[in-house]
């Protein structure tokens, strides 16, 4: 059944360090303007004809309500917090991370009418783990705007050596180890594949382990900081390569915006990165432990299949955008948002 656009959808924001990604609430209401769909972010704001729930939100009382009016809600989910579990992150981290587990389960079994999960690997976890729901549900995968992220602008891109890039929100609460892998990556591609490397890391790290690295690591090491959503083409543009580092991610950004720059994505296997990056748009290999657990991986197969993509950097570069051309494309993203958002009033008629 083909269903009319919604005049107004209104966005509700995640709770901090629940799912979802800031990018992603720009991406998409700039996704719904271009179709002439306003964006409101308070669902005492109405009227509005839809409800996107990034991840989860303290506002039941407002879902509720809106699911009472026969408005449609959509929650987007990624995957579940789990880190805290194996490692110690704090006790106030810890709480936090409990909690937003529970918003998301409850929205996701009493309040959403529609789920929309960021990838089979999240789809899966969440139903292993909760099981199906009754309402309709689909996979999509996160987009990006191809005339902004694009291997064509401005960069600096040096001929050696060779730069590899970690991009992530923050590297603490547990993150650490993906500085540490990348680090050892590194270390691996000068020492034993005679390359001649650099680590830039973008992203939140704090003084003290910064310090901490800059002592003990074998390799240059360039801290970017935390860099606004504008600057991050031009920065994937100056690398070779980027490392995805987040065990279990649901959907990264980082590595979208990497392929869509033309920039290959070296990984584990493990979340979805085996999803997003196929072909020659980079190298996923075997973690050789269990993540779950947050086992020692593979470093020395991590470096091989970096050291592979660097020294064919045209066919890798090539491979990248190629892959975002053929799926991240932001328009597509939100034409299956809008499509969620049919599937779930569909739903609903069905189940009244």
């Amino acid at each position: 059944m083909t269903h009319p656009l919604p005049k107004r959808i209104c966005l509700v924001p995640r709770v901090s360090g629940v799912g979802g990604m800031v990018s992603f609430q720009y991406k998409f209401a700039a996704g719904m303007a271009a179709r002439g769909i306003a964006v409101s972010y308070d669902l005492a704001d109405r009227p509005y004809d839809a409800v996107l729930v990034i991840g989860g939100t303290r506002q039941l009382a407002g879902l509720w309500r809106a699911k009472r009016r026969g408005i449609p809600i959509i929650q987007r989910l990624n995957g579940m917090n789990w880190l805290h579990r194996l490692r110690r992150t704090g006790l106030r981290h810890t709480v936090r991370a409990e909690y937003g587990n529970w918003l998301l389960a409850f929205i996701r079994r009493r309040l959403a009418t529609g789920i929309v999960y960021q990838s089979e690997f999240t789809q899966g976890w969440w139903e292993r783990v909760y099981g199906p729901t009754r309402v309709p549900s689909r996979v999509v995968y996160n987009g990006v705007d191809l005339e902004a992220y694009t291997p064509d602008g401005a960069h600096e891109r040096p001929e050696s050596p060779y730069r590899v890039l970690l991009v992530e929100g923050s590297l603490g609460g547990g993150y650490e180890m993906g500085l540490e892998t990348a680090v050892q990556m590194a270390e691996a591609l000068s020492g034993t594949h005679g390359l001649p490397v650099e680590l830039m890391v973008a992203g939140k790290v704090t003084a003290e382990l910064q310090a901490a690295w800059a002592a003990r690591a074998k390799i240059p090491i360039r801290w970017a900081g935390l860099l606004p959503r504008e600057q991050i083409p031009q920065i994937d543009r100056s690398a070779h390569l980027l490392y995805s580092a987040d065990l279990n991610a649901a959907c990264p950004n980082a590595a979208i915006e990497a392929l869509a720059c033309g920039l290959p994505v070296v990984a584990f296997d493990t979340g979805a990165l085996a999803e997003l990056v196929r072909g020659d748009a980079g190298r996923v290999v075997p973690y050789g432990g269990d993540p779950w657990q947050v086992e020692p991986p593979d470093v020395p197969a991590l470096a091989k299949a970096a050291a592979e993509i660097l020294q064919e950097q045209g066919k890798f570069r090539a491979g990248a955008r190629e892959r975002a051309e053929a799926v991240f494309g932001l328009e597509a993203m939100v034409d299956q948002y809008l499509g969620a958002i049919g599937d779930s009033l569909d739903g609903n008629q069905k189940v009244s």
